[in-house]
């Protein structure tokens, strides 16, 4: 089941000030998977492979960081997606957290803030809903890709960075929105299979790659690539997606056929795997 919202106005919508951010110590600070429901035969341990830090790379870095997160912050796509969240979506967030006060954020295949706009551009999304939606608690990052550097800088923008590899199979246990734009889907696949109950699907916001588009492409994709979306086909039984307005060509790459999703399974028999 798809969503469609009319265009929302912005008028009352308005960007706080600035960013300053200021380097972290050296201690790092790493999430622990173990205790969010990812089972420890599902993990496997993780660290950045350069052992070493580079003061300049991160302060470049950070620049970058400030500069993206201010511009974003004061952009017609960031006003547009805050009011989105505000009006349309207010009714399925509260739906999702119930009696809890705030959902985690887990950011899952950021890529890399250091050489490419696009990543930096999703992760100063993320860390502006969090400033502005006082539902949204901690953020976690990972991406296999990430270095040292990266990972500090990361850190220093207020969120933990993995230390396991949980290959996209975090249990929704309490509310948690799983914000991963342009993932692979086999990544969305894990992610479903490892909730395909329905208390965990119930728990879930998903931000990512649009599944109504999936199932159009489906009929165009060999057994095999339609095999490894085979949960993203059979929950769209029961969810209720939301796409994002990209605004501007500035936004396109980073976000284009992104949309929201929410998962509303009533009765155990619709989580019987379909292709279709």
């Amino acid at each position: 089941m798809e969503a469609s919202a009319k265009p929302p106005t912005i008028h009352n919508c308005t960007s706080d000030g600035g960013w300053t951010i200021v380097l972290p110590r050296r201690g790092r600070q790493r999430s622990k998977a173990t205790k969010v429901g990812v089972s420890e035969e599902k993990q496997e341990p993780w660290a950045p492979t350069d052992s070493q830090t580079d003061p300049s790379r991160e302060t470049s870095m950070m620049q970058k960081m400030e500069r993206c997160i201010n511009r974003v912050g004061s952009s017609e796509f960031y006003s547009t997606m805050r009011c989105q969240i505000q009006t349309s979506l207010s009714d399925y967030v509260h739906r999702v957290l119930g009696s809890e006060t705030k959902m985690e954020m887990v950011v899952y295949g950021i890529g890399s803030i250091e050489s490419y706009e696009p990543p930096r551009l999703q992760l100063s999304l993320a860390i502006l809903m969090r400033r502005d939606f006082s539902w949204i608690g901690n953020i976690e990052v990972y991406d296999p890709v990430l270095s040292l550097s990266e990972s500090r800088v990361i850190e220093s923008l207020g969120c933990s960075v993995m230390s396991v590899n949980e290959h996209g199979r975090r249990e929704a246990q309490k509310p948690t929105m799983f914000f991963m734009p342009h993932c692979e889907a086999e990544l969305y696949n894990n992610l479903l299979q490892a909730n395909w109950k329905l208390n965990l699907l119930r728990n879930m916001v998903l931000f990512g790659n649009s599944f109504e588009t999936y199932k159009e492409h489906a009929s165009l994709c060999k057994n095999s690539r339609v095999n490894s979306m085979e949960h993203i086909l059979s929950v769209r039984r029961f969810t209720t997606e939301f796409r994002i307005k990209t605004v501007s060509d500035d936004y396109y790459n980073a976000f284009h056929d992104s949309s929201w999703h929410f998962f509303s399974p009533v009765l155990e028999t619709e989580l019987q795997l379909s292709d279709s």
